[in-house]
């Protein structure tokens, strides 16, 4: 991430907050979070401060348009430039199908798509009117799930927006690569958190993966900086697989 200004949606905690500490880490120039909590949205910032490099954060309810471009204008302003978006907010609800209601839908689908579509939508605006790195002027970053590609049972609202991410990638990645900017996402499977581990989830994953093992949450955060890093100067509109052989495409 050396040289690049980077803005995490949903870098409060857990990926979004791996992916801020890491971006500090491998170089970027700064750092900027936007979240629903100001409280954990400030403390994700501390790698930046340790760091001495620009940063800012905003809190947002990223669920309507005017809040999200609202929020991004204000950390782009403070950071000078955005050279790096990474959609990581999201909710992960379960519920059996047949319990799904109207608000389980309209919840999953206001945050998991609209959310991200609009902070893609505010990122491009501000991409589009600054002076390219090399031929790049912008790199985005969805995180998508291995769910949009399997039966999920019990998450069936959850699964359909990460597919619908998926879609959303590839038709924002065609429709601004002329502007030189790339679009790309990554799907995680099951991930060997913490909360995984209190819950007993990771024997589950262990018997689901063929390397025997739940992932790293540093082992997603690779790929995604890598998409959204100066060495991508090529690849846009793809969705990349990250679950161990859990599923091939």
């Amino acid at each position: 991430m050396k040289g690049l200004s980077v803005v995490i949606i949903g870098g409060g905690a857990g990926l979004g907050a791996l992916l801020a500490e890491m971006a500090v880490a491998e170089g970027a120039s700064a750092l900027g979070i936007i979240d629903l909590n100001a409280t954990a949205a400030e403390a994700a910032l501390s790698p930046a401060r340790a760091a001495g490099i620009p940063h800012a954060f905003a809190a947002c309810d990223i669920r309507t348009a005017e809040a999200s471009h609202a929020a991004f204008a204000s950390v782009a302003h403070a950071l000078g430039r955005v050279d790096t978006l990474i959609n990581s907010a999201a909710i992960y609800p379960r519920k059996p199908i047949l319990e799904i209601s109207d608000a389980d839908w309209d919840a999953s689908n206001a945050i998991n798509v609209k959310g991200t579509y609009h902070m893609m939508v505010a990122a491009i605006r501000q991409m589009r009117g600054q002076d390219p790195i090399g031929r790049i002027r912008g790199r985005i970053v969805n995180i998508t799930s291995v769910d949009a590609f399997k039966a999920h049972p019990q998450n069936a609202h959850y699964a359909a927006t990460k597919a619908a991410v998926v879609s959303l990638t590839k038709s924002m990645a065609h429709e601004v690569a002329p502007d030189g900017i790339l679009v790309n996402s990554v799907a995680p499977a099951g991930m060997a958190t913490e909360k995984a581990r209190e819950s007993g989830f990771l024997a589950e994953l262990a018997k689901a993966s063929p390397l025997g093992r739940g992932g790293e949450p540093r082992e997603m955060a690779e790929w995604v900086l890598m998409a959204g890093g100066p060495k991508n100067t090529y690849m846009t509109g793809e969705n990349i697989i990250v679950s161990g052989g859990y599923i091939y495409a």
